[in-house]
């Protein structure tokens, strides 16, 4: 008998899906590193006695159903499996069911792909300790300014946000946008960008940024969304999808214009340790904090982008892996002659080496260090809402 456990590889499996509907096999290491998950994963295949841990009622039944070819497999909830649910939470199962067509999903790789960047970011918010229940989270609305958000980090996904209002739906449909994550005094677009450069669309997501921006100021009190994350399994192809938006022949409709800030997160560990920090209250200033003195730090506005000037040198954090940031100081560095320090994690090195050349000096920080520093908490969504 397998006793379903919060915090469990079977909790977790059957938590994701009650949100995201289905989750390629491939992306299984979001979920932990465990040697054993995909020999788990093929034992729920097969039927088995399944107990919640609280109420104690067995269920007989296969857990999962797993389809498609080696490198294309989907992972899905058996149907027997879906009065799992209702234990689970006794909104989780209506939810399911009127977000996956009553249990029927479309095959065609359109809706596939679009299902797994939501799954994918959904794991990794899990993962991270982020709430992604939508039937615990307060819902979002557009009839006047409330402070409806929790305190406490929280992923809206975009299918959810998207229907608030119907007159706004054909604005948002085309959008590559997943989702927000709302954070303590702040929010994130979230886009995924997979293992391909994402075709920006350019007049769309110019139209997300700004229905969110007014989802935010109802629900939140945030006049202003100026950045985003850009999941992705590689840095390079984050890098290529905001390069590609230059194409846009209004400038005002490239990624790194509607969005200031793109926060490139790996699909990961060391993104989800990433998810982590970015999502604590004044993230920015707090990780800055602990990287220099208030006297280092520049004040106002500079020549260019730097966090701060030691013995002669000009550092610049890439800790945050913010794309348009970097980016901009790429471009600013042709034209100086001043040395500079960049300090990044361990994880980032090979792409900024490939990136700035021989412009500067890079210097690694262990994540640890700055995670003790920074003081992180440690998260649990499994006990439900804090």
């Amino acid at each position: 008998m397998i006793t379903i456990r919060p915090g469990s590889r079977v909790y977790r499996l059957l938590l994701l899906l009650s949100v995201g509907g289905e989750f390629p096999a491939e992306s299984l290491h979001l979920l932990g590193e465990d040697n054993d998950l995909k020999k788990f994963i093929h034992r729920l295949e097969e039927i088995q006695d399944f107990r919640m841990e609280r109420e104690g009622k067995v269920y007989t039944t296969k857990l999962l159903n797993i389809s498609g070819k080696r490198g294309a497999r989907i992972i899905r909830l058996y149907k027997g499996a879906l009065a799992i649910l209702q234990e689970l939470h006794p909104q989780a199962y209506p939810y399911y069911m009127s977000s996956f067509w009553g249990h029927r999903f479309p095959g065609d790789p359109t809706h596939i792909n679009r299902n797994h960047r939501v799954s994918e970011t959904l794991a990794m918010c899990m993962m991270a300790g982020i709430e992604i229940r939508p039937y615990l989270l307060p819902p979002l609305q557009k009839k006047q300014i409330l402070h409806t958000v929790p305190n406490f980090p929280a992923f809206y996904i975009a299918r959810d946000f998207k229907q608030l209002d119907n007159l706004e739906l054909n604005k948002t449909t085309f959008t590559r946008i997943v989702g927000a994550l709302f954070y303590p005094g702040g929010v994130f677009a979230v886009y995924n960008t997979r293992d391909a450069a994402m075709r920006w669309s350019g007049m769309g997501e110019f139209k997300a940024a700004h229905y969110l921006l007014e989802i935010a100021r109802m629900n939140a009190g945030i006049d202003e969304i100026s950045s985003a994350l850009l999941l992705g399994r590689d840095p390079e192809i984050a890098l290529q999808t905001v390069v590609e938006s230059d194409k846009s022949k209004r400038m005002e409709m490239r990624f790194d214009r509607i969005y200031a800030h793109v926060h490139f997160i790996p699909m990961d560990s060391n993104g989800i340790r990433l998810l982590k920090i970015l999502s604590l209250p004044n993230w920015n200033n707090r990780m800055l904090d602990v990287l220099f003195d208030r006297e280092m730090r520049p004040q106002g506005y500079g020549f260019m982008e730097y966090d701060a000037f030691v013995d002669g040198t000009y550092i610049y954090s890439h800790l945050d892996s913010d794309i348009a940031r970097l980016i901009r100081f790429r471009q600013a560095l042709e034209t100086q002659q001043k040395p500079f320090e960049v300090l990044c994690f361990p994880w980032q090195t090979e792409f900024l080496h490939k990136y700035l050349g021989g412009y500067v000096k890079l210097k690694q920080l262990e994540m640890d260090a700055v995670e003790a520093a920074m003081e992180i908490p440690s998260r649990s969504i499994w006990k439900g809402v804090r």
